[in-house]
């Protein structure tokens, strides 16, 4: 097959949860920061860690790293309590992740959350055994766009990045995948295509891991 190893962003990829992150950044830089945000600009705003999204409205030297900690397991705390009742995967995905484990595909989670979260999804849903990497906020200097976080996974699985096909749901993570020189399926769980349009190596377009289309990637 084409492709050596999958690489998976998390949220909005694995689990549709990214409007549970919106709305629990909302409470915290409106209601506890006063930031006086909109809910577009907060959504504009939340990619990356957590304490960069605090550096980019407030400024770096507003919070000190234990500050910015605080906040942030505040923000996951919040976020957390109101998802739980709706934790589940993206539609297929549970079949898909069986299938290219039945193949023995090598797999790997690539995202900007923090292992609390990270730990929250894998257990809850038991998919932990699918994955041989897990790279996470922590495991990295540089968060998306930058290409770090899927070099680093593809090093993990011991794959040439050229191998590995990335499955992404925002622009910016879809950028970081081509600059670690990665093909990219798009999950449209926020984004649709027109999003995209400055990605050169999106392979696909799926709504979830129903899509037919994924068919060609086995």
């Amino acid at each position: 097959m084409r492709y050596k190893a999958f690489i998976f962003d998390l949220n909005g990829t694995i689990i549709d949860d990214m409007a549970f992150h919106s709305e629990a950044w909302f409470r915290i830089l409106n209601d506890e920061l006063n930031a006086g945000l909109s809910r577009e600009e907060v959504g504009r705003q939340m990619y990356g860690k957590n304490g960069e999204v605090l550096d980019r409205i407030f400024g770096s030297g507003k919070f000190s790293d234990a500050e910015k900690e605080t906040l942030s397991l505040r923000k996951e705390q919040i976020y957390q309590e109101a998802y739980l009742p709706h934790l589940r995967l993206v539609p297929g995905l549970e079949a898909f992740l069986a299938r290219a484990a039945a193949r023995k595909i090598p797999m790997a989670i690539g995202t900007a959350a923090i292992p609390f979260n990270v730990d929250f999804v894998v257990d809850r849903l038991n998919i932990r055994h699918y994955f041989q990497a897990i790279v996470t906020a922590d495991d990295v200097t540089n968060s998306k766009p930058d290409p770090e976080t899927f070099l680093t996974c593809a090093g993990a699985l011991n794959r040439a990045p050229s191998d590995c096909l990335v499955f992404e749901d925002v622009p910016k993570g879809a950028e970081a995948a081509e600059n670690a020189g990665m093909d990219t399926v798009i999950i449209t769980t926020g984004h649709q295509p027109e999003a995209f349009e400055k990605q050169s190596r999106i392979r696909l377009y799926a709504p979830d891991f129903t899509d037919k289309g994924l068919e060609t990637l086995f």
